[in-house]
């Protein structure tokens, strides 16, 4: 147990530049509390011991505003930054080095016990502040979640979902495991490739083409007159503006 909370631990220093000592970790962070006594309360639960992983779970949540159900799956190094407000469902599974931020919810869509309702998330996830996975699907290896997205199906491995509902912005699902773990840290699951996005990207080809289209025509109508074919005269509409709408989707 010990070697396990000293691996935690400098993890957390690795991760967090506000930690300064192991000393300071051990002590005034809430997310490695909330880890440990998860462990003695899945341990309760795995043994048959139901209502005291339950009550376990009930203090932790006390002390640390982190509320980790007793059966949840949680691997190693995982890092619960700030974690008011974390929740993690039942059937939920975190994979090893996963980071989750305060807020979030691995939460389920469904009634049915004995089913596989809440999320699991592979190795190295960042889960950014105040996001909800809701469903009993999977986020892959290195995937990020942007604060405050809300995920409702599966993401792929080194993929970043954002947005409300979420989609896809980056996926680089070809990537190797030892490249992604050697990736700078994204804090709060953001990335600074915003152009990535599909959506905005879209848009913008969008209005370009529109803009290559009105030129054309534009062309088109100049090569009429001058053939002396005429034209009816459509009426004056506002003049298109191409960068203005550009920096609308940004």
């Amino acid at each position: 147990m010990f070697s396990r909370i000293r691996e935690d631990i400098a993890s957390i220093i690795e991760r967090d530049p506000a930690a300064r000592t192991a000393w300071e970790v051990l002590t005034c962070y809430p997310g490695l509390h909330a880890i440990a006594m998860h462990r003695w309360a899945h341990w309760c639960w795995v043994h048959g011991l139901k209502w005291l992983g339950r009550f376990v779970s009930h203090i932790a949540r006390g002390l640390t505003g982190i509320e980790i159900h007793p059966g949840a799956t949680i691997g190693r190094r995982v890092f619960i930054d700030h974690g008011f407000g974390v929740v993690v469902g039942e059937t939920a599974e975190v994979g090893d080095d996963c980071t989750i931020y305060q807020g979030v919810t691995l939460g389920g869509t469904s009634l049915h016990k004995g089913t596989k309702r809440h999320p699991t998330l592979g190795r190295g996830v960042i889960i950014g502040a105040g996001a909800k996975v809701l469903g009993g699907f999977t986020v892959g290896d290195g995937a990020k979640v942007g604060s405050n997205a809300v995920v409702v199906k599966e993401v792929p491995a080194g993929a970043t979902a954002v947005g409300n509902p979420a989609h896809i912005m980056q996926k680089d699902a070809g990537r190797q495991r030892e490249e992604a773990a050697a990736r700078v840290f994204a804090a709060y699951g953001v990335t600074p490739n915003a152009d990535e996005d599909p959506l905005s990207t879209a848009l913008h080809k969008l209005i370009d083409r529109a803009v290559l289209q009105e030129d054309q025509i534009q062309k088109i109508l100049a090569a009429l007159k001058a053939a002396g074919v005429g034209c009816e005269t459509l009426p004056q509409i506002e003049q298109f503006d191409a960068e203005q709408l550009n920096k609308l989707v940004e």
